[in-house]
């Protein structure tokens, strides 16, 4: 892998991760175009996730802080006998509704292979097509009314909404965070904490997304095959961009031009869905070309 190509992967991972606009898709978009695939590919996806999950880190280090706190808090009640005799916290209501939007996940693993086959196979129709749904569901988002729900007042339903709607972008081409975040939007929290349980929820999602990679990478018994160099460099570009997209959405979210995004999708999903069509009638010379603009040749 060329310093190029990682750097590209970096730059699309950190934007696309938090921009609403898919980084699955993007990247499965990247790999179609310049055939990088395979077992490297998977190990350095996994790592460019946890550069990502750095920036999250970084940007609400405060918030996340706390929770750490009270989940320390909650389990020293559990084990001495005080839980639920305190009224709960606007943390703590946070930490429940973060749980309980992790539950729809934990079907994935079932469907892993399948939803896994729609970013590896040689077409881009299906990404296409759920690059339009994203812009559906950003158009929802932007055009509810605004909500003012908050850590102190949202309500298990909301979150269990949040959780399905994040289960729904496990599929490339659908933004997690976008909708994430529009369902938050459409279940009535505030603009600003919807951004930030979004992105924070994002912390175990991403991160368990990463660890049943490694086990499959692991299991296959390839392990990382990796350069390191260009690894690297490729993760800290995540990183970097991963944060400064988190503050571009928080301050686009909060200027009502949540809809540019939506736009984005849709010119982009009809682009691909275009593109898609005609490789089937034209052998992949699209891919092919940037295949080889990218070998050099």
């Amino acid at each position: 892998m060329s310093y190029l190509s990682a750097i590209l992967q970096g730059l699309i991972q950190g934007l696309t991760e938090f921009l609403p606009i898919s980084s699955s898709g993007h990247l499965s978009l990247f790999q179609y175009f310049t055939g990088v695939n395979g077992e490297a590919s998977v190990s350095f996806s996994i790592l460019l996730h946890l550069g990502t999950l750095a920036a999250v880190v970084v940007a609400f280090w405060p918030t996340i802080w706390k929770l750490v706190l009270t989940a320390l808090s909650f389990l020293g009640e559990l084990f001495t006998g005080k839980l639920g005799k305190v009224k709960a916290s606007p943390q703590r209501r946070m930490l429940y509704m973060l749980v309980l939007s992790c539950v729809p996940l934990l079907i994935v693993p079932f469907f892993k292979e399948p939803i896994a086959s729609l970013s590896s196979d040689n077409s881009i129709i299906a990404e296409g097509v759920f690059f339009l749904l994203t812009a559906l569901i950003l158009t929802l988002g932007d055009r509810c009314a605004k909500g003012k729900k908050n850590a102190a007042t949202m309500t298990p339903r909301d979150a269990a909404a949040v959780g399905l709607g994040q289960l729904v972008a496990v599929l490339p081409g659908i933004s997690r965070s976008g909708t994430t975040i529009s369902t938050g939007l459409l279940v009535g929290l505030d603009r600003g904490y919807a951004v930030a349980y979004s992105f924070i929820l994002g912390l175990p999602t991403i991160l368990a997304a990463a660890l049943l990679d490694l086990k499959d990478v692991l299991d296959s018994g390839a392990g990382f095959q990796l350069e390191w160099g260009p690894t690297l460099v490729g993760v800290l570009v995540s990183a970097v961009t991963g944060f400064f997209a988190i503050k571009l959405v928080q301050l686009i979210i909060k200027s009502d031009k949540f809809k540019i995004f939506a736009i984005y999708a849709l010119v982009l999903g009809i682009v691909v869905i275009g593109i898609g069509t005609s490789e089937i009638f034209t052998d992949h010379a699209v891919q092919h070309f940037f295949t080889a603009l990218m070998a050099g040749g």
